[in-house]
């Protein structure tokens, strides 16, 4: 299986709201040993779980074009696409809430957009870490900007949840 951490590289992103999947993965113990090096257009790794080894990636390519990450390991990996799971944050959910789907739409997300194309399908699963919606303003100021301090204090809740549905799909 292809674990992949939606974010955006750089400092001016780190904690914002865009990069859950980029937080999450940062934050999982089941990745806290593991080996990043440079492959596939982001920061890749291995490791085994439950008797099978599992790859994880971080595209570095931006969010809009993270397809071309995911597209390079999928290709190499000869993977059918259900044996491809995205973490990534979601609008559409309550902050907090970590909610799992098989394929669907992508409501706004250019991330899953740019998967999805360069793939060729919408079929992959997907770990969705909750942000919520602004009550007010511009959505991608919104998701590209820094979570409160309030919120921050939730990460611990939001990466177990996240990694415990990880596990249950990686068994």
């Amino acid at each position: 299986m292809l674990v992949v951490f939606l974010g955006n590289p750089g400092q001016e992103y780190k904690l914002t709201r865009h990069n859950s999947g980029f937080i999450v993965a940062e934050n999982m113990a089941m990745l806290q040993n593991v080996r990043w090096s440079q492959k596939f257009f982001g920061m890749f790794a291995k490791k085994e779980f439950s008797g099978n080894q599992h790859c994880f990636l971080k595209p570095e390519t931006f969010m809009n074009l993270s397809g071309k990450s995911v597209q390079a390991a999928k290709s190499f990996f000869k993977l059918a696409d259900k044996e491809i799971v995205v973490v990534h944050d979601d609008i559409e959910t309550e902050f907090g809430t970590v909610s799992f789907r098989e394929g669907g739409g992508f409501a706004g997300h250019n991330g899953l957009k740019s998967i999805a194309n360069s793939i060729g399908s919408p079929n992959f699963l997907r770990i969705k870490i909750g942000v919520g919606r602004p009550k007010k303003g511009d959505v991608a100021s919104f998701v590209l900007g820094k979570f409160t301090p309030d919120e921050t204090a939730f990460f611990s809740v939001m990466t177990e949840a996240a990694e415990a549905k990880l596990k249950e799909l990686l068994q």
